[in-house]
């Protein structure tokens, strides 16, 4: 994928809905600018938060804005793979604990005799 092309059309479809739904849109903006304007963390940081979101989520407009945004705020190389270190480690994580509800929810709806019997 050539990212400089995906994100330029990218921001060329995400003016046009500006055009079609400018109210929407502005509030969009003012909550996003509002989030980064307030708050204990810095902008670095919470687009830091925001690109893990983004690579959870598979979004791939929103990485490339976040990219675009942690650049701005002055993130190296280095930082980022190290966020997103977390995201490949979240990303399994969150699938094993998942996993272990969902037998625990079959065991427990279903029934199973053998999990009562293994414990």
């Amino acid at each position: 994928m050539d990212w400089t092309d995906y994100m330029n059309a990218t921001k060329d479809q995400v003016r046009v809905l500006n055009r079609t739904i400018p109210e929407t849109t502005k509030a969009f903006g003012a909550l996003g600018k509002a989030v980064k304007e307030t708050g204990a963390l810095d902008v670095k940081t919470k687009e830091f938060v925001a690109l893990g979101i983004a690579v959870a989520d598979r979004c791939e407009s929103c990485i490339g804005f976040h990219v675009e945004a942690l650049a701005k705020a002055g993130a190296t190389r280095e930082e980022v793979a190290d966020v997103l270190s977390m995201c490949v480690q979240m990303g399994g994580g969150p699938s094993l604990m998942y996993a272990a509800k969902a037998l625990d929810a079959w065991d427990q709806l279903c029934g199973s005799s053998e999990a009562r019997a293994a414990e």
